[in-house]
């Protein structure tokens, strides 16, 4: 059996035994028990070229002292974890079921409620807005009316049980506040049976009752600001122009969620989205002095932390006296790129920190750009392409749209600088509805946990889901078909 040196960066290993009678990948073994480095990453260099794995050693006419040359990268060794592991068993009694489970408690219909039981489920995976919910006090009904007071009182406290239980939670008090504070979700039937109701609307009513309360005066250390018009908001910048005359003005407006208008031209959410950014009316000219088509364009200025996205899939049919539903098959990706929407202001300011997130998440997955660089809808491909398969990889890893997000951390800094969206957007939620019209039917929400994994919580069932299921839920029958879709921004922290 001859003995041979291997040089590998300045070190030298004087005797490494060979036994020739061994495929290669043996003796590459040896090596990793030596230096660390992967079989996989080893590039042994020997007289005559590369040694490969089948190679057969009886052929090579290896020597004794024979000099081979290792390049390659050691693993990293690991680190001691910086805080120390908890278990299972020394959680607190409410918390022991959540932690096995791996995800929060189903809610309780209480009678027609699946509409506002999927609504909290979506927005209760807003980490954010949970954080501002638990620091929530009385001190907030001086800014606000009593019931909307009242509601996010009741909001702060059901999401702290869903967060601590683990069982169903009966949401009996925060149902009572919300007919309190919206009337028309107390309706009933002649019978005296609640009736089932809107999830678009419940989700619209309880994001305007929290934006006027809560605040975020210590986010990234910006100024006060309302938190929910941080988290959510989405700023328009919509320009009239006559078609006659030429007049043409602009203004803003914020609102809390895009609209995917559909028609039989539209098949997905890009071409939804593009076509209610753009519509004919007529009114009064001021320089023609009579009604006159205008043409008004809307292009987002502001792009928010969280993408709500409504498919107006409901519209009132006077026939039956009630919103008839649209049924058409539209697809919607889990990772949405909203570049084309925005003013070009907006885009010189995404160019930055999309060349940042393209450059991380290419490293991460070790592609090497070439000279002259990649990007745009090529980048885009391979982000949208890497979630799916990330995810069949690490199915128990901490992989939440959080992990999506690429950051880079800005040294000696006191508080952590504002995250720079991007215009990229990982799915993170979805609400479906079952059923021919808005006000019957059933309601399901669909939700990443923090680990990764989909849950669909259909009321007290939470029930796991493969996440090549969650775009399935894009209509065409009368099976569940998105309404809303809630998606995070994938962000990087300026250096």
């Amino acid at each position: 059996m001859p003995t041979v040196s291997v040089k590998w960066q300045k070190k030298v290993f004087p005797a490494v035994e060979i036994d020739t009678d061994q495929p290669a990948l043996v003796f590459k073994v040896q090596l990793y028990d030596l230096t660390g480095v992967h079989p996989e990453r080893q590039k042994i260099m020997l007289k005559g070229g590369l040694l490969k794995d089948d190679a057969d050693l009886r052929q090579l006419g290896l020597k004794d002292g024979q000099r081979l040359m290792l390049m390659g990268t050691a693993d990293a060794i690991p680190e001691a974890p910086k805080e120390s592991p908890v278990f299972v068993e020394d959680l607190p009694e409410k918390e022991q079921s959540t932690a096995v489970l791996g995800h929060t408690a189903g809610l309780v219909n209480l009678g027609n409620t699946c509409y506002m039981n999927s609504t909290l489920q979506c927005l209760h995976s807003v980490p954010e807005l949970r954080d501002a919910l638990r620091g929530y006090s009385a001190a907030g009904a001086s800014v606000m009316d009593p019931l909307s007071h009242t509601l996010t009182v009741a909001t702060r406290d059901l999401f702290k049980e869903l967060d601590s239980s683990g069982r169903p939670v009966a949401p009996y008090r925060f149902l009572t506040v919300l007919r309190d504070k919206y009337p028309q979700f107390a309706q009933q039937t002649n019978a005296g049976v609640y009736m089932q109701q809107d999830a678009e609307e419940c989700w619209t009513q309880l994001i305007y009752s929290l934006s006027q309360g809560l605040q975020a005066s210590s986010l990234y250390n910006l100024p006060s600001a309302a938190l929910v018009k941080e988290l959510f908001g989405i700023e328009y910048q919509h320009t009239t122009k006559c078609i006659e005359s030429g007049e043409s003005s602009t203004d803003t407006e914020t609102v809390f969620a895009m609209k995917c208008h559909i028609s039989q031209e539209v098949n997905h959410l890009h071409e939804g989205l593009k076509h209610g950014l753009k519509g004919e009316f007529d009114k009064t000219s001021q320089v023609l002095g009579r009604n006159a088509l205008f043409v008004k364009e809307s292009l987002i200025n502001k792009l928010p932390q969280y993408l709500t996205v409504q498919f107006v899939r409901f519209f009132w049919k006077r026939e039956s006296n009630q919103k008839a539903k649209i049924l058409r098959k539209v697809g919607y990706p889990l990772v949405l790129d909203v570049l084309d929407f925005c003013t070009e202001e907006l885009k010189e300011k995404l160019a930055e920190p999309r060349k940042t997130l393209f450059a991380l998440e290419e490293a991460k997955a070790g592609i090497k750009r070439d000279e002259k660089g990649k990007g745009g809808a090529e980048g885009v491909k391979a982000l949208e392409t890497s979630t799916l398969a990330e995810h069949r990889e690490s199915e128990a890893m901490d992989v939440d749209s959080s992990a999506t997000s690429s950051s880079v951390k800005k040294a000696d800094s006191e508080a952590p600088a504002a995250p720079q969206v991007t215009g990229l957007y990982d799915l993170v939620a979805v609400l479906t509805h079952k059923g021919r019209s808005a006000d019957s039917g059933h309601y399901v929400s669909w939700v990443k946990q923090e680990n990764g994994k989909w849950i669909e919580f259909d009321d007290d069932q939470p029930i796991l889901q493969r996440e090549e299921n969650i775009t399935n839920l894009s209509g065409g029958g009368d099976w569940h078909m998105a309404y809303i879709c809630l998606y995070k921004a994938r962000t990087v922290t300026p250096v």
